[in-house]
């Protein structure tokens, strides 16, 4: 069975294998070689539970309620389950496993100008997400921690798109706000799902859920 389409595309089982790819390669080669942030080293369950919101990530974002037209899409709360982990176990955790998300964000819908701008789109932006994890001792944190993620993610798409994409921006918009195209264009996606994700997750069903399912990924 080919993982590979005749177009050049992945097929499912491409896909499949390059999920199983990123966890193994990221989360073994720099997650696996050093302490975590609570001064002990990764668990089997904490590394099923990386392994499970990258791929329940992956899955979420084929779930968008809208796409742009040159990149970006408003998904079924995708970012959140990178957060998710950086919340549970700190940021060194969240930022590898956004890294890993990342490249298989890549693999899902590449497009290459540079070699910077695939980093800044892609690995980066996706990396991002983990500093989440700054607070994951707070008060609140979670919801601390997804505003500076997806913030962070913005920051490098709209670099990129200051490096790379102003030649993309419409004819038809606003002159006055050309300078600010990068980052209308990055926040307009990003923080329309960080709302919407922001009300789901304050909820007090919601919320007594995740505190639940955190209580039980941080149990030895």
């Amino acid at each position: 069975m080919s993982i590979v389409t005749q177009d050049g595309g992945l097929t499912w089982l491409g896909y499949a294998l390059s999920i199983i790819a990123a966890i193994v390669l990221i989360l073994g080669a720099g997650f696996l070689r050093g302490k975590t942030d609570s001064g002990r080293k990764p668990s089997t369950k904490q590394l099923i539970f990386c392994g499970v919101a990258i791929a329940l990530a992956y899955v979420a974002s084929y779930l968008k309620l809208f796409n742009l037209p040159f990149g970006g899409s408003v998904t079924l709360f995708s970012m959140l389950f990178i957060c998710l982990i950086g919340n549970w176990y700190g940021p060194k955790a969240g930022i590898m496993t956004g890294l890993a998300f990342g490249i298989l964000q890549f693999l899902q819908e590449p497009y290459v100008l540079s070699l910077f701008q695939v980093c800044c789109d892609y690995i980066l932006a996706f990396g991002a997400l983990g500093l989440a994890g700054l607070f994951w001792k707070s008060k609140n944190g979670l919801v601390k921690g997804y505003i500076l993620g997806i913030l962070a993610r913005g920051a490098f798409h709209t670099l990129g798109g200051y490096l790379y994409w102003m030649d993309y921006m419409p004819d038809n918009f606003p002159q006055a706000l050309a300078s600010l195209y990068p980052i209308i264009y990055n926040y307009s996606y990003i923080l329309a799902e960080g709302i919407l994700t922001i009300i789901v997750i304050l909820l007090p069903p919601v919320s007594k859920a995740l505190l639940t399912v955190k209580k039980t990924a941080s149990q030895a």
